[in-house]
């Protein structure tokens, strides 16, 4: 089993620990998390420090794993994975073992798949990215970096969805639309055609 450290102590965090649990892959060796949240334990698991003291708590092999929620900003998760990239600290791939994801497509590292979710043939997916609960992705379809797909949407083939992009609960994305980078598609929304950057779709 692989150690692995998590950030963040919130609601997506414990659905995070759930799903990592179940895989039967990491050992949580503890959770960190802003100066101002801190306790003893969160979940049973100890909170060993926070993002000033990160140094002291890495050990050459731990991987680290996001676990901070991704709706109305995405700049807190992006902050602390540039810090872990300059720090050189490898950050975990996690995928539920009750998704489904095709041999042929590629997930980068800090993403993690929820429950029930599917990523068909060769889709990508970017680094440091949600796919929620019930999530669907289909064939070819292409999602960048930073971004957190909600639960029960949809993307379909050959979507282009960019980076630090925002889709929320039961959207619909239409095959072949692409979406421009930082921008926020709302609950229920369906996209038919092309939408620029920073585009709030509501």
């Amino acid at each position: 089993m692989k150690s692995l450290i998590l950030f963040g102590n919130g609601g997506h965090c414990k659905s995070c620990i759930e799903v990592i649990e179940n895989t039967g892959k990491f050992l949580i060796k503890g959770i960190i998390v802003h100066p101002k949240d801190f306790s003893e334990k969160f979940m049973d698991y100890k909170v060993i420090g926070n993002d000033k003291n990160m140094d002291e708590k890495f050990f050459e092999d731990d991987l680290a794993l996001i676990c901070i929620g991704q709706i109305k900003s995405v700049e807190i998760r992006k902050r602390i994975y540039k810090v872990l990239e300059n720090k050189k600290i490898s950050l975990a791939i996690v995928k539920s073992k009750f998704s489904i994801i095709s041999k042929h497509a590629v997930i980068k590292n800090g993403t993690i798949v929820m429950n029930n979710s599917i990523i068909n043939s060769n889709a990508s997916v970017g680094v440091n990215c949600i796919l929620n609960t019930n999530s669907l992705i289909e064939h070819d379809a292409i999602i960048g970096d930073h971004c957190h797909i909600s639960t029960g949407a949809i993307v379909n083939g050959g979507a282009n969805i960019g980076n630090e992009c925002f889709v929320g609960s039961g959207a619909i994305i239409r095959e072949g639309v692409k979406i421009g980078d930082r921008s926020i598609i709302s609950s229920g929304q369906v996209v038919m055609n092309d939408l620029p950057s920073k585009t709030f779709l509501k």
